[in-house]
């Protein structure tokens, strides 16, 4: 079976389960709390899950995976196919028809236009897109007219639904962002701050880092929806304020990224207030280890593929890494049953879970220090390990989240047991997921020698989250440090299975070659998994139409929320 075959008998039907009709507006205000607080509306411009969900409440795709995964219609009536004569014969274009009758919040229509300005806008070399891998293969847009979209491959595309389907890619207005393009887009505070959008809400007010107002849009397509009014989106604080404002007190409405032990969930939980929700998607716990070398010595080339690190360049020091962590501790202590311990980065569909790194589930800290010890890392008389005057000596950061500091701690202590002398450092979150090119402390700028997030990809083909480890993702000076290579790996036989993938339609010979990307990554140690984390957010009782979705952004139907009566 291919992926074009899976295309022509595609079922792309999308039915929510009817609600009472209510009025626009008629349920007031929705308090939503994310303590990581969004620093941009603009997810082009962000990496951070906290900008792509807020943004989806504003900014929409064509298409949108729904809570079991599958693609469903959003801005058009229909999701092309080979069979339905949408997707081409050669596979090397998709056509798009947007439906009638939809408008920007600012009452002008959305047309084939803004689809491709989109495309020109997260391309452009100067630009700094951080979703630009969603964008691959793609070699022109056609609009023949107001409502036709076609996009056309370099190469026949088994899969064409990288661009524009999910939250990772939404469409933004042409007027709005024809002065924001290549070097300006981080200049057009404005339009990042407010984008126009064809959501159920706008922008009426926005504070990085803080608070966002949003306002019902008049001009949304359903003339019943939404049933709230306004949203008060608050940012900022910690998972344990964010669960208790929902769980215990009532506070708010919707509290997102609960990263809380499990017990202290449990007794939010059982205050009676509100729903824990959850579900098992592709987010996953790593570290990432930097290869360039972080300090400022290193100059114009400091975190950059110019600057080799001094130490993590030497795989037995990664690999030695790696074999100190006891995965299973840590996620039990973390996590629970909302966690499972992983040795990849890529852990689900289960058609993509790799078993040839299994081996990483078992801790061995006395097989870590034979093989520094075989590699020439002596240890010194304060006990820390060096070699040509090179010492062991990490600068670990993260953000700032009790379970990620128990997770710090603990691992400190394991490479503290092989030589390794370890700095920890947390960082706000909202500063460490932030957008700002000018900070030191993202998680793209990435100037530390370890850090430590987790990070997931929209829908179930990874063909686009694979990509994002080859080089012209590294984030650089070039680029306003954007990119999803946090790592800064560049790796050609890893180029040459991305490549493969994209022009793959066979099934089972794309899972093998996403598992052998997966393993290449593996064991190259660039990045070390450490749990499979469940998405686990909490609503309250008092709220009604809340499908948790793993695949999307978990705002995804917004529109169909509602309080209950």
């Amino acid at each position: 079976m291919n992926v074009k075959t899976i295309l022509m008998g595609a079922a792309c039907a999308f039915a929510m389960a009817p609600a009472a009709m209510a009025e626009r507006g008629s349920d007031g205000k929705l308090n939503i709390i994310y303590w990581q607080a969004p620093s941009t509306m603009n997810l082009y411009l962000s990496g951070g899950t906290k900008e792509q969900h807020a943004a989806s409440l504003v900014l929409e795709p064509l298409a949108r995976y729904d809570e079991n995964g599958a693609i469903v219609p959003w801005l058009v009536d229909e999701v092309p196919t080979v069979a339905n004569g949408g997707v081409a014969a050669d596979l090397k274009s998709i056509t798009w028809k947007l439906s009638d009758g939809i408008k920007w919040s600012d009452g002008t229509a959305l047309t084939s236009k803004d689809v491709k300005f989109t495309w020109e806008y997260c391309t452009d070399p100067d630009g700094g897109c951080s979703n630009s891998n969603y964008f691959e293969g793609i070699s022109s847009i056609d609009t023949p007219d107001d409502s036709t979209v076609v996009i056309n491959f370099s190469e026949p595309k088994p899969f064409p639904y990288g661009a524009f389907v999910g939250a990772n890619t939404p469409i933004i207005q042409a007027a709005q962002f024809a002065n924001c393009v290549g070097a300006k887009a981080q200049e057009c505070t404005t339009e990042n701050f407010a984008p126009i959008g064809t959501g159920a809400f706008k922008v009426s007010e926005f504070r990085p880092n803080d608070v966002i107002s949003f306002v019902a849009n008049e001009n949304y397509r359903d003339a019943n929806k939404p049933a709230f009014a306004e949203i008060n989106f608050k940012g900022g604080g910690d998972a344990a304020a964010s669960g208790r404002s929902v769980l215990e007190t009532g506070e708010y409405d919707y509290a997102w990224n609960l990263q809380l032990a499990p017990d202290v969930l449990a007794a939010m939980a059982a205050k009676g207030k509100g729903q824990v929700v959850s579900g098992f998607g592709t987010s996953v716990e790593r570290i990432m280890i930097n290869l360039t070398d972080p300090s400022p010595e290193a100059g114009d080339a400091r975190g950059t593929v110019a600057a080799p690190h001094p130490f993590l360049s030497d795989i037995n020091v990664r690999k030695a890494l790696s074999m100190a962590i006891d995965r299973a501790l840590l996620t039990d202590i973390g996590y629970g049953a909302t966690g499972k311990p992983t040795c990849n980065v890529l852990p689900a569909p289960a058609i993509y879970a790799s078993t040839a790194n299994d081996a990483c589930l078992t801790q061995d800290i006395a097989g870590a220090n034979k093989l520094l010890d075989d590699a020439g890392w002596v240890r010194g008389s304060d006990g820390i390990r060096a070699k040509d005057g090179v010492r062991l000596k990490v600068l670990y950061q993260t953000s700032t989240n009790a379970v990620r500091q128990d997770y710090q701690a603990l691992i400190k202590q394991w490479w503290n047991e092989l030589g390794v002398e370890v700095e920890l450092r947390n960082i706000s979150a909202s500063v460490f997921f932030g957008s700002d090119p000018g900070s030191n402390d993202t998680f793209q700028k990435f100037f530390a020698d370890i850090e430590m997030y987790t990070n997931n990809y929209s829908g179930t083909d990874p063909e686009a989250y694979m990509a994002g480890w080859t080089c012209k993702e590294a984030p650089t000076p070039d680029n306003q440090w954007q990119g999803n290579n946090m790592p800064r790996y560049c790796n050609p036989a890893y180029e040459a299975l991305v490549a493969e993938m994209s022009v793959t339609g066979d099934v089972e010979k794309r899972a093998e070659l996403a598992k052998a990307m997966n393993d290449m990554l593996m064991q190259d140690y660039v990045m070390l998994p450490i749990t499979h984390r469940s998405s686990v957010s909490a609503r309250s009782n008092t709220l009604n139409g809340v499908v948790m979705n793993v695949w999307d952004s978990q705002l995804w139907n917004v529109a169909d929320w509602s309080r209950a009566k």
